[in-house]
């Protein structure tokens, strides 16, 4: 259960991660915390989105309400720390530490998780039994060196792509890389909900956007800290933080059924779709 609370998680995360770092080694400050707010939102609007349109989520897990209200928590610091127009290398820091809290937090609940939640039996489900360490320990290594090769290569195309077209690498990040560093979530989230894994599927979305903040935009605060994009304090971070609550709101709505229809699934997408509008159209 440790496993499928942490190092899944953020293993969904980690192309996030790894373009947040390239992108702030590289100087590219905006497109770093685009990558991480833009992520959010596409995780939320897109990804939750269409996997609630194929097949409606129902909230059953006792560990995912209370994840919840982290994400929530999360989100509004991301929006005081960006307030100001500047992150800073002690709000990275700060971010930072409270993302190896967040991992202790995770695995003491699922220590302290009641018995029959059904998110123990997904995740036990979905972790691979009888993989030979030799062939675990290639495929680490593979990922190792192929996942910043990558992220070295989205990074410097999409600035290309951005300046060509006279988008601004805040947009870029927000839009082409956040869309190409949430597939992982895409595919694992309509993957757990065909085989009926509701809890799982809406858990890497939760799971992947707390760890978006707490670590993805981390990484400028760390290695670039500087100014902010206004449009990024002012607009991006306001469309995540709503959307977060948006996604809270309809886990549990007044009607006591915990589930997101596909009602509400079509109005995530209006949401996206709306909102890369809007973007592409201020560049």
């Amino acid at each position: 259960m440790i496993i499928g609370l942490t190092i899944v998680a953020m293993g969904s995360s980690a192309p996030e991660i790894m373009v947040s770092a390239t992108a702030s080694l590289s100087g590219n400050t905006d497109t770093a915390i685009g990558n991480a707010i833009g992520s959010n939102i596409t995780n939320i609007a897109l990804v939750l989105g269409l996997t609630a349109l194929l097949k409606p989520l129902t909230v059953a897990s006792t560990t995912l309400k209370r994840e919840m209200p982290v994400l929530l928590a999360v989100s509004l610091l991301a929006t005081y720390f960006l307030a100001d127009l500047y992150l800073s290398l002690s709000e990275g820091l700060v971010l930072f530490v409270l993302f190896f809290f967040t991992i202790g937090g995770l695995a003491w609940m699922s220590y302290h998780m009641e018995k029959g939640d059904p998110l123990e039996q997904e995740t036990h489900d979905e972790v691979p039994d009888g993989v030979p360490t030799k062939k675990a320990v290639i495929w680490l290594l593979v990922g190792l060196v192929l996942l910043p090769l990558s992220a070295h290569f989205m990074v410097n195309s999409a600035v290309v792509i951005a300046h060509h077209f006279g988008l601004s690498d805040l947009v870029i990040g927000l839009t082409i890389i956040a869309i190409g560093t949430s597939l992982p979530e895409l595919a694992a989230s309509i993957a757990g909900v065909l085989k009926g894994e509701d809890d799982l599927a809406l858990g890497n979305i939760i799971g992947s956007n707390i760890f978006n903040i707490l670590a993805v935009m981390a990484m400028p605060g760390l290695i670039a800290p500087g100014p902010v994009d206004p449009d990024a304090a002012s607009r991006d971070i306001y469309t995540m933080l709503g959307l977060s609550f948006l996604l809270v709101i309809f886990c549990f709505n007044l009607r006591g059924t915990r589930r997101i229809n596909r009602f509400e699934a079509l109005a995530f997408l209006g949401c996206f779709v709306a909102y890369q509008y809007f973007v592409f159209n201020q560049g």
